[in-house]
């Protein structure tokens, strides 16, 4: 990703990960098929081009920065967040 892709997108340098948690944030984020970069000095560049993607980065990363505690509290708080629901009614 030595270029942007889409100019209106956000590229971003990801910070606070440890350089072999970066490698498997790159990898999952290549599965997403979301544009990033592990450049020689180790860090890592992604471009974000819509929320979805900002969310997918936000989660992937979580994995790897969060305790598992903090992990479980999350989810506990997803499966207890009521669903709104749109009808036609």
């Amino acid at each position: 990703m030595n270029q942007l892709t889409h100019p209106d997108a956000l590229v971003t340098k990801v910070i606070k990960i440890n350089r072999s948690d970066r490698w498997c944030v790159y990898r999952r984020l290549q599965e997403l098929n979301i544009a990033c970069c592990c450049p020689d000095d180790g860090s890592l560049w992604v471009e974000i081009q819509t929320t979805v993607e900002a969310h997918l980065l936000r989660s992937t990363i979580q994995q790897f920065v969060s305790s598992r505690h903090e992990l479980a509290t999350w989810l506990e708080r997803c499966w207890s967040t009521p669903i709104l629901s749109i009808s036609n009614n």
